[in-house]
């Protein structure tokens, strides 16, 4: 069954920088697009990056573009999301997602939370 496994998440300070990965099984890792979400506290989940199969295409949200980059390695199975110049607002849990045959999986999401 398909299984995505977030880590690398924690406490920063703004400014700083993390590194997010996330382990994938279950499928053929290298045909699918892979996407990030994140969800702060009372807020509905949102779209953070999205990379293709091979990683020819990204597409960011206007609220990271120029500072989180998502990238992927097929060999692996595993898709990152570098984050840089975080903010307070960047704060939130933040989930690896799939769509496979019309059907979308999530991870259990690691938690960001950068703070001073």
């Amino acid at each position: 069954q398909v299984q995505l496994v977030e880590s690398g998440g924690g406490l920063v300070q703004p400014g700083g920088s993390l590194r997010l990965s996330c382990a994938a099984s279950g499928f053929t890792f290298s045909t699918y697009a892979m996407n990030w979400y994140r969800q702060a506290p009372g807020k509905e989940r949102e779209f953070v990056a999205t990379m293709s199969s091979t990683g020819g295409i990204t597409n960011y949200a206007d609220s990271v573009t120029g500072r989180f980059t998502i990238s992927r390695d097929n060999a692996k199975n595993t898709v990152y999301l570098q984050m840089n110049r975080l903010k307070p607002e960047d704060t939130a849990v933040y989930y690896c997602n799939v769509i496979r045959l019309s059907r979308g999986y999530w991870g259990q999401g690691t938690q960001v939370t950068v703070s001073s």
